[in-house]
């Protein structure tokens, strides 16, 4: 008659300690709900799981407000986009995703808690066994821990030499995108200034056809070549629209912000030492750096599938909850308590052996793929130093030679036409040789710094040379004390300062 009641007492603490448990893993498992950064808060709370949209994303990510309209010189702008540019800000998290899980790696795996209710209890002699409880956990060689660790932490290595790559590319799309816009600005004044003195010819042409010492295809002809540069002019000025855009998006600003480049650029030479560059950019260049670390990734990681063929070891123990209706005199009601220990059996050979085989093949395909960025470094050094180093010699043939001698044969033609030496097609065809040259030099000008911004992207970071500022095609002289002093690369590679001109 008793039995009945005290089987339902045992099945209902059975069940309130196994609801107990559970509540207490719930209790855990809401602790991870909980945000850590105030910046992925700012994201959640804006975009909600399951609902994105365009306002979302730009209520999460606000753009920054600076105000950069007018001239502005390239160092500031260089400063802005290494401050707000989004891919150097994601970059920026990447590096710490990587580390934080350095930690990760390198802890125990979690313990098992495990719960049995016998809804049948085990009699035994010294009682009715009703309730179990068993708590497991793995312990895997040190090691294997420290491997796994190693691996994280080279992994965060090439998110830091991918991080100073982006930084670096920004740099240099920051200083393209400018020189670009130092050129345009440069043609359309040029071709402004140009035009006002075609109006004078025009005007020269009309006075000698009233004076019926010229016809009137000498007009007619001045008035087309007016309609041409109109229509330079609005080509020059859409792609100067254009310009803006590009550089405002490099620098995470509005489109329709009004930048512009400064109208004079302070002097820059470029370095005539190539061998001291190809040093530099294999010491130096980011890319370089994140290849040793991802084969420094994958040297672990082989390491680490050979390490898995050493068994780990699990150790637990048990705990039987025994009622006191045994019939021992001696143990009636005693709780049960069990020791346990494992191991694996890594005993497939093939899967561990195939491991470590795939891991070594993606080692060597990394020091490969290394073995190939470098050369192809050297060859972007060795390209930008010759197209560097041509068009420096071109701005200085263009400033000393060319354009000298074009100007000077325009004024002779000018002079010469008013008193009906040459004829008007001589005179228009010297203009359009002088228009074109001076508008070819400016371009030279810009593309020159675009080179040796370029080049400073592939070497790892600022020339020496360049530390006072990127402009005019006249040649630095500097004292050699001045040259050791001008800037250092930034990884710490003790190398001489380049030649400079």
């Amino acid at each position: 008659m008793e039995e009945g009641p005290r089987m339902a007492n045992i099945h209902r603490l059975t069940l309130l300690r196994t609801a107990v448990l559970l509540v207490l893993c719930a209790a855990g498992c809401r602790s991870t709900k909980a945000i850590r950064d105030p910046e992925y808060a700012r994201v959640a709370s804006a975009m909600p799981l399951g609902q994105p949209s365009p306002a979302n994303v730009a209520a999460a990510t606000p753009a920054p407000v600076v105000e950069l309209s007018g001239p502005q010189p390239v160092e500031r702008l260089v400063q802005v986009a290494l401050s707000q540019n989004p891919d150097i800000q994601a970059a920026r998290k990447r590096i710490e995703a990587a580390a934080l899980m350095v930690p990760v790696e390198a802890s125990l795996p979690d313990p098992m808690l495990g719960t049995t209710a016998y809804p049948a209890p085990v009699q035994t002699a010294a009682g009715q066994q009703e309730f179990s409880l068993n708590v497991n956990q793995k312990f895997p060689l040190r090691k294997k821990l420290d491997v796994r660790a190693g691996i994280a932490e080279s992994k965060a290595d090439v998110a830091r030499a991918q991080y100073a790559a982006i930084e670096l590319a920004t740099v240099e799309q920051v200083k393209l995108a400018y020189y670009e816009l130092y050129y345009l600005q440069q043609a359309i004044e040029i071709t402004k200034t140009e035009e006002e003195e075609l109006t004078t010819i025009r005007d020269t042409a009309n006075a000698r056809y009233k004076a019926t010492l010229t016809n009137q295809q000498d007009v007619l002809r001045a008035d087309l070549e007016l309609s041409n540069i109109a229509n330079e002019l609005i080509r020059l000025r859409q792609q100067f629209d254009s310009g803006q855009a590009k550089l405002a998006r490099t620098l995470h600003v509005s489109p329709q912000t009004d930048i512009m480049a400064v109208p004079n650029l302070s002097a820059a030479a470029a370095p005539r030492d190539l061998d001291w560059l190809e040093q530099r950019a294999i010491a130096a260049r980011p890319e370089l750096h994140a290849k040793l670390a991802a084969l420094e990734r994958d040297r672990r990681s082989a390491q680490l599938a050979r390490l898995e063929s050493i068994p780990d070891l699990t150790l637990g123990a048990t705990w039987i909850d025994t009622a006191s209706t045994g019939i021992s005199p001696v143990a009636n009601g005693r709780d049960a308590v069990l020791l346990t220990a494992g191991v694996n059996l890594p005993i497939y050979r093939k899967r561990i052996d195939s491991a470590v085989r795939s891991a070594e093949a993606n080692a060597v395909a990394t020091a490969r793929d290394y073995d190939s960025l470098r050369d192809a470094t050297l060859e972007q050094v060795a390209d930008l130093f010759a197209k560097a180093r041509s068009e420096q010699d071109l701005l200085t043939l263009f400033r000393e030679d060319i354009l000298p001698k074009a100007r000077q044969t325009l004024d002779v033609s000018n002079r010469a036409y008013a008193v009906g030496e040459v004829d008007f097609l001589q005179l228009i065809d010297n203009f359009r040789i002088l228009l074109r040259y001076e508008v070819a030099y400016q371009r030279l000008e810009a593309s020159f710094r675009q080179t040796v911004a370029s080049l400073e992207r592939v070497t790892g970071g600022p020339l020496p040379i360049m530390a006072e500022g990127i402009s005019s095609p006249e040649p630095l002289e500097l004292n050699s004390d001045e040259a050791a002093n001008d800037g250092e690369p930034e990884q710490p590679t003790q190398l001489p300062p380049p030649t400079l001109e």
